[in-house]
């Protein structure tokens, strides 16, 4: 009798452990990612203010063969087309990009990235500025589109 005690005993005992074991391990490895309680992830969520963050892709090869857009001309098209409307401040980096064209074709050229930054709350504001400017850029230089990505942030100045 007491070695059959011992047999349920420890059935119960691995029984019970499997059970914590697939009940936990979800738990356990979701605290693998990122811990948001941390005071270092509390307060990077909550610093600064809600802004929007805009990065318009340039291309420079023009498609009817003509010259590729210099970099004198894009500083004189952000000068007239972009600072008016965006004063505050803004980045542009240069890069090498790909892309397929209307005709299919996979182009690679030199490009321009345009970052900006703005409050959320002035978002209205800005979209017809920010259209004006892709507009303008593919009249100015030939162009097919610019690309524009759109993503929330927080900023602190």
């Amino acid at each position: 009798m007491p070695l059959r005690l011992l047999t349920t005993r420890t059935r119960v005992a691995v029984a019970t452990a499997g059970l914590l074991i697939t009940v936990g391990a979800p738990a356990a490895y979701a605290g693998l990612g990122e811990d948001t309680t941390s005071p270092a992830v509390v307060t990077a969520q909550t610093r600064g203010k809600a802004y929007v963050e805009t990065r318009l892709f340039f291309g420079t090869e023009c498609p009817d063969g003509g010259p590729d857009v210099t970099d004198q001309q894009f500083v004189a098209f952000v000068d007239k087309e972009v600072t008016p409307g965006f004063p505050a401040g803004l980045t542009v980096q240069d890069g090498r990009g790909q892309w397929r064209d209307a005709n299919g074709t996979i182009e690679r050229e030199r490009a321009y990235e345009l970052i900006l930054f703005y409050p959320a709350a002035e978002a209205r504001l800005h979209d017809p500025r920010i259209e004006h400017v892709r507009e303008a850029y593919k009249k100015a230089f030939g162009q097919e589109s610019v690309a524009r990505l759109d993503e929330p942030t927080r900023a602190d100045f």
